[in-house]
């Protein structure tokens, strides 16, 4: 149950998306009347989102990956939640045609990794994911955060606003190898954070590419990207 009284700790949930749908509701229908609540969630917007747009393209290094890791182990590991972010069906066909995958890399990737990758690692509560991928839009701007764990299942989380047309979906997208091509992992409807059930693939891999793009209601109608890219990056080894 969120705690009103603690109106820095509830915006943060609500902008990473990590609240229930009701939990959703009474935030909104609060923030019409809270003047704190809504100066809480305008910085914690600015302190999840703190990108550089001057800043020049970096490699992250491997001691800090290494850093990350061993502070993993070190934890205990979380209590599963039993409800999280709705399960969404998703909407997959076999791809052969990888020529509608879109491959060009965005300003300011690399350098957002280790800053949206540590945010997720400290703020989540579920097991750890085989792989990482921060998504980020033309500008360099981070959008989302895939978490896929590789057994059917994977976490989208939003961490910016996305205005969605009524007449059309978010559907989110990796590319396992060019061989099969892209496939859809699922649909994020009402433009929210949510928990996918993917079809089966190949355990997830470094540098694998995911995608979300803007689709018709009921996402693509040809089972491979046809609608405009929202954001893109490449995937990044947890263990």
């Amino acid at each position: 149950m969120i705690d009103l009284t603690r109106p820095d700790a509830v915006a943060d949930d609500y902008v990473l998306g990590l609240l229930e749908p009701g939990e959703m509701q009474i935030v909104e229908a609060e923030l019409e009347r809270n003047a704190a609540l809504r100066r809480a969630v305008a910085q914690a917007r600015e302190r999840f989102l703190p990108l550089d747009m001057t800043a020049e393209p970096a490699e992250v290094s491997r001691a800090l990956w290494t850093r990350i890791e061993r502070n993993l182990q070190q934890q205990e590991p979380p209590e599963q939640r039993t409800e999280a972010e709705p399960i969404v069906a998703n909407d997959n066909r076999s791809i052969q045609n990888a020529g509608f995958w879109r491959v060009t890399s965005f300003a300011g990737l690399t350098a957002s990794l280790a800053l949206a990758v540590a945010l997720v690692w400290n703020l989540t509560r579920t097991a750890e994911p085989l792989v990482v991928a921060v998504l980020v839009n033309e500008t360099g701007e981070v959008q989302a955060v895939v978490e896929d764990f590789g057994t059917e299942r994977a976490v989208v989380r939003l961490l910016a606003d996305v205005s969605v047309p009524r007449d059309r979906t978010m559907q989110v997208w990796t590319l396992p190898s060019k061989e099969t091509g892209p496939v859809s992992m699922g649909l994020l409807p009402q433009a929210r954070s949510a928990r996918l059930a993917p079809p089966s693939l190949p355990t997830p891999k470094d540098a694998q590419l995911y995608e979300i793009t803007l689709e018709p209601a009921g996402g693509s109608p040809t089972g491979r990207p046809t609608g405009p890219i929202l954001a893109k990056g490449f995937a990044k080894v947890t263990r």
